[in-house]
């Protein structure tokens, strides 16, 4: 029953977890505040946060699994993609804890990790699944035959879904981080109160500039009409954002299920916490006969979990990684 320690650390969260034989023990996550008065997450503040951090995340996550560095089986941590600076603090600590306890180091993919945070509760997906990953960096829809072997088979060719979300509530006027507060007047508004295009984007692949472009003219163009518009309609305005990046996000998810035949389907990434694409995935789920899973909250956003479950299947193939192995803020599958 191996025991591994996972570090996460590709952008503004902290975060270590303690897996035990598949079993997720501790998930302990320090997000940065520092940001918030930014508008977004600033990559020389985040990495300094996590050089803070760091240490008593870890060390928090050990005691509450009630397990000692010498039970630990190897070590695993966050390799690609996201900040460059993050990513360092978390790899190097990586490295350091294996090297002192001369352990196995397992480098993990970021966006796969996600995809496995699938995995963590029951009920599970069987195999093969249909994965949306959905986050401020990335939209993918991902094919995965296992725990190990992936494929993306569509994704953003320019902005992802979670940008869109963001962007839109920074010309809202909401604080950072916006999207989750679309979401949150989106529940009070009437979704088809405005309009906004759909781009037509062939294969299974997304694209969210055009509809970001779409949602600054809409507001410049109300707002010189009636100064208070935003004021006065923002539950309308946000509901209609929303469904209408939803509504993107599962015509997509749904012509992948159709032309792959797999309705076994999944949600991951920080936007799979979004409600309306929640429910939008179950009722499309019972429309066309899926069987529909995302992840608990806590493993939604970034988080140690789902870095630990992935390096629990990659430490059962002996996929490990050598000491001089470095991150890299993009990588592909």
């Amino acid at each position: 029953m191996p025991v591994l320690l996972a570090i996460e650390s590709s952008c503004d969260e902290t975060a270590a977890a303690i897996c035990k034989d598949g079993q997720v023990l501790s998930n302990i996550v320090a997000t940065q505040k520092v940001h918030e008065q930014y508008g977004g997450v600033v990559p020389e503040l985040a990495s300094r946060a996590h050089m803070q951090h760091i240490v008593p995340v870890v060390d928090q996550a050990i005691q509450q699994a009630g397990v000692s560095l010498e039970e630990l089986d190897a070590i695993a941590f966050t390799q690609a993609p996201g900040l460059i600076g993050a990513l360092l603090v978390g790899a190097q600590f990586a490295r350091s804890i294996a090297l002192a306890l001369n352990k196995p180091l397992i480098s993990v993919h970021h966006m796969q990790a996600h995809v496995v945070a699938n995995l963590i509760d029951d009920p599970k997906p069987c195999f093969p699944f249909l994965c949306l990953t959905v986050s401020g960096g990335h939209t993918q829809l991902v094919l995965a035959e296992s725990p190990t072997n992936m494929k993306v088979i569509g994704e953003t060719i320019d902005d992802a879904a979670g940008e869109a979300f963001d962007k839109s509530a920074k010309l809202l006027g909401l604080p950072y981080p916006g999207g989750p507060l679309i979401d949150v007047y989106a529940k009070k508004g009437n979704p088809k109160a405005f309009r906004f295009p759909e781009p037509q984007i062939p294969d299974l692949n997304f694209s969210f500039s055009g509809l970001k472009t779409a949602i600054l003219y809409f507001i410049q163009e109300h707002q010189q009409e009636n100064p208070s518009f935003i004021q006065d309609r923002l539950p309308d305005i946000c509901a209609s954002i929303q469904d209408r990046i939803v509504s993107i996000l599962l015509n997509k998810l749904k012509k992948a299920a159709l032309e792959t035949g797999i309705r076994e389907i999944c949600l991951a990434g920080g936007v799979s916490a979004n409600s309306g694409l929640r429910n939008g995935l179950e009722q499309m789920g019972k429309k066309y006969g899926w069987k529909t899973y995302y992840p608990a909250l806590p493993y939604c956003t970034d988080n140690a979990a789902m870095i630990a479950l992935a390096a629990y299947y990659k430490f059962l193939e002996k996929d490990f990684a050598d000491l001089s192995v470095t991150p890299t803020a993009r990588a592909g599958w």
